[in-house]
């Protein structure tokens, strides 16, 4: 069972040499949460994540490595395709929740697949909107073992 969906900045961390606590926390997060199998990506994430290493990385990584770094997601994490309803849904969270369109999509994901737990730092911590609860497991405070 998929119990965390995965945000893009816990991919992001891994790579990025100017935070070193948080590159070295999301880095045993992730090994974590794929030797557990009960955590997803979603299509959306995936691009985001590319986008991001393709240009604002310092430095940014060649496509090859991108396209290499990619795949090794989805070798281990199950990738959820985004469907219409998805896009009706995030437009109902950013007028009801006032979330950001993108922010709003990774939501409806959650909540339409039943998928109870958003790991992010993007979020308020411990918030919860209609059953999908937001956790940032990069605050210092955060346990590892919970997972």
């Amino acid at each position: 069972m998929i119990r965390y969906l995965i945000d893009t900045n816990l991919l992001l961390y891994p790579l990025d040499r100017r935070h070193p606590y948080k590159r070295e926390k999301a880095g045993a997060l992730l090994r974590i949460l794929a030797r557990k199998g009960n955590a997803a990506l979603s299509i959306q994430v995936l691009g985001e994540f590319a986008s991001v290493v393709l240009r604002k990385l310092d430095p940014p990584l060649p496509a090859e490595k991108v396209r290499q770094q990619v795949e090794l997601l989805a070798e281990a994490f199950p990738v959820l395709a985004l469907f219409y309803p998805v896009v009706l849904e995030a437009l109902r969270g950013v007028e009801r929740y006032r979330l950001s369109y993108f922010d709003a999509q990774l939501w409806a994901l959650a909540r339409l697949r039943g998928i109870p737990v958003i790991l992010s730092e993007d979020f308020s911590p411990g918030s919860e909107i209609e059953g999908v609860r937001f956790v940032d497991p990069l605050e210092p405070d955060f346990d590892l073992d919970r997972l």
